[in-house]
């Protein structure tokens, strides 16, 4: 591949990083991987988990090889720090970016080139593709505006002014494409439906700026992250949320939750905060299961791999950290704080896998994890007479 002529910034490449390392409290390998010039804004595993796709202040976004740590490609043409960077799924050549410089970029990776443009009137704070590969999302400070956008040419599709009260901080594509869900400094969270065009649910739980949201795969949660210090997780399927408000995890981070991530399975959602930590949640149990540190910035943005065993995370201190969380249920710590709990660990009997009760309940009665709980199909029906 050959470097864009978009920018004439030199690029210092980083030294392969292929030895693992241990955090010591933990006991979690993690490997760093290094090159950015400025603190990393955003982080995602792609193509499978082979590779990492980053973006920075440096202005660059960055292609990752996973396994050593290196930098297979830099993307330049951002004049200013970029906010985001994110690979279309169902089209692994497309990558969409924004930036400070008020612009919104769909790229050619193969051929590193720019496809299309468009531009925002101020700082563009977020970008999002659907899953479907049809739209893209923007939002920017400027009118508190929300922009949804044609993937295949970049030609506007709807524009939401003063959509918020104050600067957009996040906007997401639900799972199924159409919904969007997007956070503001004006400590609300809403969801706009693309089909009815309308904001069909509006959230306003968190006592300070909304920082950053997610979606659950089957789409019954909304995981949202504040500077308030806390998660919250709220159940917008069953609309759950109206009657009992939002499953709060407090207790985790000291600072500010900049971001949070759900794995495939919705048994765990990692958060990310601004006192350099990364924590793994058990969404059934509503508590932390491990703490990982190590950064020494902020941490930007979190991922986790879709077989549960990695967790990536971005940071003001430049770096990019691959955690291998694999073994995780066998840490001491992690052990002793189910005991403390009054948890133990068992298998479920139709997914295989392991998930926590109570000491005092039977094994025998409770066989299945939650997830397989809720997806029978005979737990709505009433016995018969």
């Amino acid at each position: 591949m050959v470097l864009s002529s978009a920018s004439s910034k030199s690029i210092v490449e980083s030294p392969p990083t292929d030895l693992w390392e241990n955090e010591n409290l933990s006991q979690i390998p993690f490997k760093v991987f290094r090159g950015h010039q400025s603190g990393v804004t955003s982080c995602q595993f792609c193509c499978d988990g082979k590779n990492i796709l980053t973006s920075s202040k440096d202005g660059t976004v960055r292609l990752w090889n996973t396994d050593r740590g290196k930098v297979v490609h830099t993307y330049q043409g951002h004049m200013l720090p970029v906010t985001r960077a994110t690979m279309c799924v169902n089209d692994k050549n497309k990558m969409l970016s924004s930036s400070w410089d008020k612009s919104i970029k769909l790229w050619d990776m193969e051929n590193d080139k720019v496809t299309w443009q468009a531009l925002h009137e101020g700082i563009v704070t977020y970008c999002d593709i659907s899953s479907d590969g049809k739209l893209a999302v923007s939002a920017s400070d400027f009118d508190n505006a929300v922009k949804v956008w044609d993937l295949r040419d970049g030609s506007l599709v709807q524009e939401l002014h003063e959509h918020h009260q104050s600067t957009p901080t996040c906007c997401v594509f639900s799972p199924n494409s159409q919904r969007i869900a997007t956070t503001s400094m004006d400590r609300t969270t809403k969801i706009w439906d693309l089909l009815s065009q309308r904001v069909t649910v509006k959230l306003s739980g968190h006592k300070n700026i909304v920082s950053s949201c997610c979606f659950s795969s089957n789409e019954r949660y909304l995981g949202t992250t504040s500077w308030d210090k806390t998660l919250q997780i709220w159940d917008i399927s069953t609309g759950m949320f109206r009657s009992q408000g939002a499953i709060n995890l407090t207790k985790g981070h000291d600072g500010s939750v900049s971001c949070c991530k759900f794995s495939s399975d919705g048994q765990c959602v990692v958060s990310g905060g601004y006192d350099s930590s990364i924590i793994v949640w058990e969404t059934e149990k509503k508590s932390k299961k491990i703490v990982l540190k190590g950064h020494d910035g902020w941490v930007t943005g979190v991922d986790i791999s879709l077989d549960g065993k990695w967790i990536l995370s971005s940071s003001g201190d430049k770096t990019i950290r691959v955690w291998n969380i694999e073994a995780a249920d066998h840490i001491p710590a992690v052990i002793e704080n189910r005991r403390a709990m009054g948890l133990k660990i068992v298998q479920c009997e139709k997914c295989s896998k392991p998930f926590s009760i109570a000491q005092c309940d039977d094994p025998l009665e409770i066989s299945t994890c939650v997830f397989c709980r809720l997806a029978d199909p005979q737990r709505n029906q009433l016995p018969s007479l």
